[in-house]
């Protein structure tokens, strides 16, 4: 059975962009671009994994699933299929897709992503946001962080919900020279 996972990268203090929406901030060295690329090449967007002369089957994922703030920025820049690569869908009451390839899902998310995970299949990542990982929080089996050596003060928390404490077990560590560090947790 697939898994929702959240592969996201997070400040020290929690904060997966600042407040505007942004995570330009975060320290993108050498040794993050090769562990992505290495690792989840298929977390990057189609148009990166051309630039960076990416072109290696999925080893991860092939469903990608994502709110309308984490959609935007591919809008702003013309892409309106940013995971071409992926099965990709837009969790949104208010946005129409002007690709085929991106399926919106106005309602029902928690059914449709139950239905995704009971067929066969790589596993499913969730991109994000924050609102939608919180409104998924029951359904995510995984998670993977990548935690930037940066204190963000403030911004866009890695959950928004309610309190409703879940426990994960940490399942592996891997440290980057730059001072990244990636946490793989599974649903305890």
């Amino acid at each position: 059975m697939r898994k929702l996972v959240y592969y996201v990268g997070m400040s020290i203090d929690g904060y997966i962009a600042a407040p505007d929406g942004s995570a330009d901030f975060y320290p993108v060295t050498p040794d993050v671009i090769d562990f992505i690329t290495t690792d989840y090449p298929d977390t990057l967007p189609t148009h990166v994994r051309t630039q960076l002369g990416v072109d290696v089957p999925n080893p991860n994922f092939d469903v990608g699933i994502q709110g309308r703030t984490t959609f935007q920025p591919a809008l702003d820049i013309g892409v309106t299929s940013p995971y071409a690569h992926l099965q990709q869908l837009l969790v949104s009451t208010t946005a129409t897709s002007a690709d085929p390839a991106v399926e919106v899902v106005p309602t029902g998310v928690v059914d449709r992503i139950r239905e995704l995970k009971a067929q066969d299949g790589k596993d499913i990542w969730l991109i994000g946001g924050s609102r939608l990982a919180g409104s998924l929080l029951a359904e995510i089996d995984a998670l993977v962080l990548k935690v930037y050596p940066v204190v963000a003060g403030a911004g866009v928390p890695l959950f928004t919900a309610g309190f409703s404490p879940t426990s994960f077990t940490l399942t592996s560590t891997r440290s980057l020279e730059s001072g990244t560090v990636v946490l793989h947790y599974d649903r305890a």
